[in-house]
């Protein structure tokens, strides 16, 4: 008998952070069902949530279910995931290293979500444009480049990927954050990407793999928008960086 598909429950409209472990699954052609996306998959994802007998109930999507087991938390899932995808080599050091990278891309989706949403994210960005004008300013001067600074550091470490010579899991986010951030910020990125070669090379290197490839030309990865993580407003993208007042 085959192992079961991987269930993956995610809201079906957002990439979002769901999108760090669907790029996984389809990079190792592993079979998954995105539930709710499916007819009555939201609903299904919600009383999954809520957990039942032999599940405890789940905080927030995206979770995972493998067999009897869930598992949430994105970093957590592909933790859970890359050693049966072989994304992370066998190792402990390597993975503690990517899951290290993993942590580190959490932080930097958790600032990217805030450069749009600062005062909190119950009220709309309307509600919040001039706060969200000073944030997204000081994301783009200083937290894009030390961000993308230490990844760039990491691959002239490490070589062509970030764990050395294959690609792991931490490749994968890496590529879709760098993907995201020149959505939401068109201008901060033209100018960054001359200080972040190897970065803008891993990017193409993993949109040119056989998997992505397909998987990005085809309807299963949903567009950027402006209701997930990473959304373009124009008036949060200066064309010139702010000068200092020093």
């Amino acid at each position: 008998m085959s192992p079961p598909p991987y269930e993956l429950y995610y809201w079906p409209s957002i990439q979002g952070r769901g999108e760090f472990v669907r790029l996984a699954l389809e990079e190792a052609g592993a079979p998954y069902v995105d539930v709710a996306r499916r007819p009555g998959g939201m609903k299904a994802m919600m009383e999954k949530m809520r957990g039942d007998a032999r599940t405890p109930p789940v905080f927030a999507p995206p979770f995972l279910k493998h067999g009897d087991l869930v598992i949430a938390q994105t970093a957590n899932i592909l933790a859970y995931l890359a050693p049966r995808l072989k994304l992370v080599p066998r190792d402990d050091a390597s993975r503690a290293r990517a899951l290290e990278l993993q942590l580190t891309i959490a932080d930097l989706v958790a600032e990217a979500h805030d450069a749009h949403h600062p005062i909190g994210v119950d009220l709309y960005y309307e509600d919040q444009r001039p706060a969200a004008k000073k944030r997204a300013a000081g994301f783009i001067a200083s937290r894009i480049p030390k961000f993308l600074g230490y990844f760039e550091s990491r691959l002239a470490h490490s070589g062509d990927y970030l764990l050395g010579a294959k690609l792991s899991y931490a490749d994968l986010s890496v590529f879709q954050v760098v993907c995201g951030l020149s959505y939401a910020f068109p201008n901060g990125m033209a100018r960054e990407a001359k200080r972040i070669p190897r970065l803008v090379a891993l990017r193409d290197r993993v949109a040119e793999r056989p998997r992505i490839a397909a998987y990005l030309a085809s309807k299963r990865r949903i567009p950027f928008n402006e209701d997930g993580i990473f959304r373009h407003y124009p008036e949060l993208d200066a064309k010139k960086p702010r000068r200092s007042r020093d």
